[in-house]
């Protein structure tokens, strides 16, 4: 049965927080298929808007699939960063990370998207991290939070988070080494000709 990978776009998302999960996801599902013909794709990928179209932070435009008010139940929550003053700004976005969050096996952020979840409500003590550059603003409007700064990703259990931007991929790929398997995300980061940085932070604080 295929796990359903839910990611949130919104006015300002940062394109490749957004695109790398979605690339990572698809692209393992479609290399599993290939290693076991005949079964069902591991992941189900679909991102979640508002309203569509989305405009990414540097003018890209995006149709999501699914509006918050109608979408299914996410197995995986994947909240971007990018510019992050609208969403946190929308008590209707902010409502739908924490409904979301809370039925899913899974919840991860890239780069800002931790100050989503952050003002969500969705992490409130736990080990996160962020882009190097929002580190000290992360630690200064969340001082509960336990930030780490210097790793890919962090591991913290049911919430996983990243650093800027293509760390996002990283974490990815260690997400579907968590859900399918090393072998499949090893074969994902080849089959992407992407060279997979392992380095993360793991704490059983979740």
């Amino acid at each position: 049965m295929s796990l359903r990978v839910l990611i949130l776009a919104y006015d300002g998302v940062e394109a490749l927080d957004f695109a790398g999960p979605f690339e990572v996801f698809t692209t393992a599902s479609r290399v599993s298929q290939r290693m076991q013909p005949g079964t069902a794709a591991p992941f189900e990928v679909a991102p979640v808007a508002q309203a569509s179209p989305v405009q990414a932070r540097a003018g890209l435009r995006l149709l999501a699939d699914q509006t918050l008010e109608g979408s299914p139940k996410a197995d995986v929550l994947i909240v971007p960063g990018g510019v992050v003053d609208v969403p946190m700004a929308s008590p209707d976005t902010l409502r739908w990370i924490a409904k979301s969050a809370a039925g899913a096996q899974l919840v991860a952020s890239v780069c800002t998207g931790a100050f989503l979840l952050a003002k969500s409500g969705v992490v409130t003590h736990q080990a996160v991290t962020t882009h190097w550059e929002d580190i000290a603003d992360l630690r200064a409007q969340f001082p509960r939070l336990d930030v780490r700064e210097g790793v890919r990703w962090v591991d913290s259990g049911r919430i996983v988070s990243s650093a800027g931007i293509s760390a996002g991929i990283d974490m990815s790929l260690h997400l579907v080494e968590r859900l399918a398997g090393r072998e499949l995300a090893e074969r994902t980061a080849r089959q992407m000709d992407y060279a997979w940085t392992h380095n993360s932070s793991n704490s059983p604080s979740a």
